[in-house]
């Protein structure tokens, strides 16, 4: 049964037509994609279904009764706590469940009133009704529901007792998600719920979502997710939408297929249109009365075919480029030794150490905060390291894309921009290479103050291949960009011969490149194999950090082993503490358990709803713990 339903759905904005007969729906406990590039209308589709915009012509249908979930991919401003009490990351996250907890409140001042009074028929009936409303909306795992969900946006317990209000705006949009997430609506509009998270985040909403009770529907360029999330996709191109059933991947081969049958059924067509045509021509040279009326008949049949000719899809403008030969480098095209960051108190990384060399394909990974990018910008020079340095071997020249997109001056149009860099080409050379950026037309001379983020990304991108650089360091490369572009630049780091070293979370472009990953801890950099293999498997096996590249001559032995003693046994002590944590809580849960099968506990209602909430929370706690253990243990050698 449908939760949604879009019929024909077209909007305009200034006598330019965004899209029209848009149609398709949302069944119970679907995950449908909207796709399509930047620019083609998909959040304003959102907008026209939550009716903060109204659409031209059609219709859309929602079930009665309906509870619509929706966050705008824009950030929303925090919440106002006005003079008093800052609500916490926790509390503000479990004000979703407001009328619950009224509920629950309710349900306690009831019991409080029975107990020291003679109970009313009306007061046992009404207890009775708030019991069953509250079991059945989970109110019993609630404020569990609501740290688990925090937990897997990357939100730690300490992080959970922070006052709201001093997130940063990714952290904003990560609560915001969580809220929505947890409001428990029947159909979820997602507008690129991706953003801001790390690959845990990731991995933990393909999972929520998956098994999330209501429907979804989301916007996003994250093909992965998509493919993993999604059992339908609708795909936006020209002006309209089509539908297809199954995920990205198998939408695209649907509609390669479509198109494939749309094109040989044209050619076929047109070919018999031009027999017959030529047949008409013949009669016509014979100008025998009998003649025109094989014309006429002729000709009807090509009237018959034209109105039935379906002419294929013009492609859509997409981006198309590859990169020039590389300069040949030397084999050692960056070395990384023992380098080190801290802000203040705040502890980035220290011992990095690595060793790339020519043709590689390294992406580095790591949790929000842990410094990837400042490790790029320390490659750069552009950030100094505490400890360590970065070198770059023989004839290495590199190219540095970043996420925030600078190095565009503003007070230019996008040629001058380009002219000032590369100022031995001519102007129909760099026009030329704008063309194949979808900068065509007037729009080569568009103010660079004014360019939107994936038009920023697009001059950006060109300026990198127009460099002749032989490295590519690459911040979140494919970020501002929309899947078409996104399939581009892929294709052209394929076929480029240099080196690349880039930070990213788009698993795709990570299998696409069969890209070795390097895992940014505290503790140092740690190899995690192939971008496959490590996704394949749930959590990647602890591993030892990179050691340094090993220099002309050897390390001192005994100091060598006396780091390593040093290692051992902090991560013996480490162990150890976890053990000793691990059977504190096997303690304090059996203690709770015991409580709660008490006779005195179980007859109290509010007190057995806090000390489950408890236990549920302890428990998480006791699975969190052995996870460290095991990762712990498998660090140490096997006697131990």
């Amino acid at each position: 049964m449908s939760v949604l339903s879009v019929q024909s759905l077209a909007k305009s904005f200034g006598g330019k037509t965004l899209f029209s007969d848009v149609t398709f729906d949302v069944s119970d406990r679907e995950r449908c994609a909207l796709v399509g590039k930047n620019g083609c209308g998909k959040t304003t589709i959102f907008r026209l279904l939550t009716g903060e915009q109204e659409a031209d012509s059609g219709t859309i249908a929602l079930r009665s009764q309906i509870r619509l979930g929706y966050a705008a991919q824009e950030a929303a401003a925090g919440a106002d706590s006005g003079a008093g009490h800052s609500p916490t990351v926790y509390e503000e996250a479990l004000e979703v469940f407001a009328e619950l907890l009224q509920l629950e409140a309710d349900l306690a001042a009831l019991h409080e009133e029975i107990e020291h009074t003679t109970p009313t028929a009306a007061q046992l009936e009404r207890q009775d009704e708030l019991r069953e409303s509250f079991a059945r909306q989970e109110g019993m795992t609630c404020r569990a529901r609501t740290r688990s969900a925090l937990l897997g946006l990357g939100f730690t317990e300490e992080m959970q007792d922070l006052p709201a209000a001093a997130l940063s705006g990714g952290q904003r949009e990560k609560l915001r998600l969580g809220r929505l997430l947890l409001s428990g609506a029947d159909l979820l509009l997602l507008d690129e719920p991706t953003n801001h998270l790390d690959l845990h985040a990731v991995q933990w909403l393909e999972g929520y979502l998956r098994d999330y009770k209501g429907a979804v529907l989301l916007i996003s360029h994250d093909r992965y997710f998509i493919d993993r999330v999604c059992t339908k996709t609708v795909l936006m191109q020209n002006g309209t939408a089509k539908v297809y059933k199954g995920n990205y991947s198998e939408a695209l081969q649907a509609q390669a297929r479509a198109q494939e049958e749309t094109q040989r059924r044209y050619e076929n067509q047109m070919a018999e249109i031009e027999r017959i045509e030529a047949i008409i021509a013949q009669q016509r040279r014979f100008n025998q009365e009998r003649n025109y009326v094989t014309i006429a008949s002729k000709q009807k049949q090509i009237d018959r075919l034209k109105a039935e000719l379906v002419i294929p899809e013009s492609r859509e403008r997409t981006l198309r480029f590859c990169f020039p030969e590389a300069p040949v480098s030397g084999n050692e095209v960056l070395r990384l030794r023992g380098l080190a960051k801290s802000f203040g108190e705040t502890h980035l990384f220290s011992n990095v150490n690595a060793l790339l060399e020519k043709g590689q394909r390294v992406c580095i990974v790591g949790k929000n905060g842990c410094g990837k990018t400042t490790l790029l910008q320390i490659i750069r020079r552009r950030i100094k390291a505490d400890d360590g340095y970065a070198a770059f071997g023989a004839n290495v020249k590199p190219g540095y894309y970043d996420q925030d997109l600078s190095g565009i001056a503003a007070g230019k149009t996008v040629l001058e921009e380009l002219r000032d860099a590369f100022p031995r080409l001519t102007d129909a050379e760099l026009r030329g290479a704008l063309g194949r950026f979808l900068f065509r037309g007037d729009e080569v001379f568009a103010e660079t103050a004014n360019l939107s983020g994936g038009e920023r990304a697009r001059l950006l991108l060109l300026k990198l291949l127009l460099s002749g650089a032989n490295l590519l360091l690459l911040d979140e490369p494919t970020n501002h960009l929309d899947i078409p572009s996104r399939e581009a630049l892929e294709s052209a780091l394929l076929e480029y011969s240099g080196t690349i070293l880039f930070v990213s979370h788009d698993r795709y472009l990570m299998e696409k490149l069969e890209a070795s990953l390097w895992e940014l801890t505290e503790a140092g950099l740690l190899p995690r194999g192939s971008a496959k293999e490590y996704f394949e498997t749930a959590a990647a096996p602890a591993a030892a950090p990179m050691a340094a590249p090993s220099r002309d001559k050897p390390p001192n032995e005994y100091q060598r082993r006396k780091s390593e003693a040093a290692a051992r046994r902090k991560q013996e002590a480490a162990l150890r503490r976890t053990e000793a944590e691990i059977s504190r809580m096997e303690e304090s849960i059996a203690a709770l358990e015991a409580e709660i099968a008490s006779p005195d506990i179980s007859a109290e209602y509010t007190v057995l709803l806090e000390k489950t909430a408890l236990l549920d929370t302890l428990r998480r706690g006791l699975e969190h713990l052995f996870s460290q253990w095991e990762a712990l243990a498998a660090g140490l050698p096997e006697e131990i």
